[in-house]
């Protein structure tokens, strides 16, 4: 029988009564003749009420006093496996069997970083054994175990990464990525109310949306199907299981062309596929002599750099601080290696249009500041490629920035 790989993200088992929906989903998916693992995330806000608590336990020997990673793994993987287990005890009351699994057990195996670890290997030996016994497969997601055998998590929306990989190491027919939306949009829908339905998307361009912040995948899973030639299918959690449903398809490679066809806007000079904003970004500011020191020292706190721009002398280093919890450390670790040769600016957003052919005569990156300065928006620094030009921005800004530019370039 061929393989489905069926993702459930937060809100999807966010309580019992969902949970019980998704499992007549899972139920469904079997009876109609397929293999089934099931990717589950912790249930709701579980996940940052977890971090919380550690962190408030941490300040209790002071202020400044920050929870270790590994803690924190072993702390917040703690989530997932409770969504697994409740998950395979309401397939049981179905009547079908279903067993669960960790993500070690299920054989993920990843680097040693704690907290945004990478997937090195899947070894889905005993996920294949109990899918040949007719058993449904639920992981739980977000996690895997180390090479030296600790337990990691994969960062933000790392339950995306697990699916995705599963399905490669499985063959799987397609990856099935559920939420509280119906696919992928050319903005997030509630903030730009005119937000319109992308139905086909290269993995590619995909890709891009997520680097630049979109929350409808994780970018490393997207980087995942990429390689693998996976198949991803957006659906919303709800929606009937019988007859047509609307969804977002992704599909690798080659299809630009296509993907173009169903663009809101398709014509010679303005390609864009979506407006995507990204919150809770550091900005740094050094000189670029010391750039070099700066990335040594983010590399041995474990701090993932984004993009790093240069300006005459000046260099800006970007750091979302999503997979960061322990930032404040991380910045007086910085602070001492580099003395006053840096300057960290506070947190910002960075606002992307995503889409093909943005540079070379197409007028673009023009469009793009037009649009931002007629919104008294005044970026510190703006960025363009092919398929993205981005500019950071003040948080405060994120909104009207991701609306003025939509009107300009989607609408």
């Amino acid at each position: 029988m061929s393989i489905i790989v069926q993702k459930y993200g937060g809100s999807s088992v966010a309580d019992v009564e969902k949970i019980s929906l998704v499992a007549d989903r899972v139920a469904h998916a079997k009876r109609a003749g397929h293999d089934v693992v099931v990717v589950v995330s912790a249930m709701g806000k579980t996940t940052d009420q977890l971090i919380a608590l550690a962190k408030k336990t941490a300040q209790t020997g002071g202020s400044t006093c920050e929870p270790p990673r590994r803690e924190l793994d072993m702390l917040v993987s703690t989530g997932e496996r409770v969504t697994m287990a409740l998950l395979s005890i309401a397939m049981h009351a179905r009547g079908l069997d279903a067993i669960s699994f960790t993500g070690s057990q299920s054989g993920i195996l990843t680097n040693d970083r704690h907290f945004d670890a990478r997937i090195i290997e899947v070894r889905p030996h005993r996920i294949q054994d109990e899918l040949a016994r007719g058993r449904i497969v639920i992981v739980a997601g977000y996690q895997g175990m180390s090479y030296k055998r600790e337990i990691t998590t994969l960062g933000r929306g790392g339950s995306d990464t697990t699916a995705v990989a599963l399905a490669a190491a499985l063959g799987a027919e397609r990856c099935e990525i559920y939420s509280d939306v119906d696919g992928v949009y050319s903005a997030d829908p509630r903030v730009v109310p005119d937000a319109q339905h992308l139905p086909v998307m290269d993995l590619a361009m995909l890709g891009e949306m997520a680097e630049s912040g979109a929350k409808v995948l994780n970018a490393q899973a997207v980087e995942w199907a990429r390689r693998s030639k996976i198949v991803i299918h957006a659906r919303k959690t709800t929606d009937s299981v019988d007859g047509e449903t609307r969804e977002t398809v992704a599909r690798p490679g080659g299809m630009a062309d296509d993907a173009l066809a169903t663009s809101p806007v398709h014509d010679e000079n303005r390609n864009v596929r979506a407006v995507v904003g990204q919150a809770g970004v550091m900005v740094a500011r050094l000189a670029s002599a010391n750039l070099p020191r700066f990335l040594a020292t983010a590399m041995r706190e474990e701090v993932t750099t984004g993009d790093v721009l240069s300006a005459g002398d000046d260099v800006y280093a970007h750091v979302p601080l999503l997979n960061v919890p322990d930032w404040e450390r991380c910045a007086r670790a910085i602070e001492r290696e580099l003395g006053g040769a840096v300057a960290f600016l506070g947190k910002h957003a960075i606002v992307s249009v995503v889409g093909y052919g943005l540079t070379g005569a197409s007028g673009a990156l023009g469009t793009f500041n037009d649009a931002l300065t007629k919104a008294s928006i005044r970026p510190i620094c703006t960025t363009g490629g092919p398929l993205r030009i981005s500019a950071t921005i003040d948080e405060a800004d994120l909104v009207a920035a991701q609306r003025a530019l939509h009107d300009v370039f989607v609408v």
